[in-house]
C-alpha cells in the first residue's frame, strides 16, 4: 500500500517522538521517504503540541528535541480546515481526527485508539494500527 496522504493520530506521533525504535517512528519515516504528506488541522496539531509539552514528556525528550520533531513534521505536512462537526466518535474530542482525514482526502488514518477500529473504514478511509499500516506497505 502506498499511502501518500496520511492522517496520524496524536498517540502515534507521540510514541514516535518518545520511542524512535518502535513501530510508529517507521511510519513517519515511511511517509517522508515516499514523499507523502502528513495531514493536520490546526486542532490536531495544537493537540500534539499541547501533549508534547506535558511535564511527563520531559524525561523522554528535551524541549529542544520536541521543537525539532515538530519542525520536521511541519516540513512534510499539509493543513486542512475542519468545522467541528460531530461524526460519531465515542469520545467527541476524537471527531477532529476523522474530520481532518475527510477534509484532507486521506488514504488512511493510523491510530492506536481501538475506538476508531470499530468505525473502519470511515467513509471509505481505512483506519489502521501502526503495525497494520507497515504490514500493508510491504505487501
Amino acid at each position: 500500500m502506498k499511502a501518500e496522504r496520511v492522517d496520524l493520530d496524536t498517540n502515534v506521533l507521540i510514541r514516535a517522538a518518545l520511542r524512535r525504535e518502535e513501530r510508529p517512528c517507521p511510519i513517519v519515516v515511511a511517509v517522508r521517504e515516499e514523499r507523502g504528506v502528513l495531514l493536520f488541522s490546526d486542532e490536531t496539531f495544537d493537540e500534539l503540541q499541547t501533549r508534547l509539552r506535558l511535564p511527563k514528556i520531559d524525561r523522554h525528550v528535551s524541549p529542544e528535541g520536541r521543537s525539532i520533531y515538530l519542525a520536521q513534521l511541519e516540513a512534510v505536512s499539509e493543513w486542512v480546515p475542519i468545522a467541528g462537526a460531530q461524526l460519531g466518535c465515542r469520545d467527541p474530542d476524537d471527531d477532529k481526527l476523522l474530520q481532518t482525514a475527510l477534509m484532507g482526502a486521506a488514504d488512511c488514518l493510523v491510530t492506536g485508539d481501538w475506538d476508531f477500529f470499530e468505525m473502519s473504514p470511515f467513509q471509505n478511509i481505512p483506519i489502521l494500527s501502526p503495525t497494520g499500516f507497515l504490514d500493508l506497505r510491504t505487501v
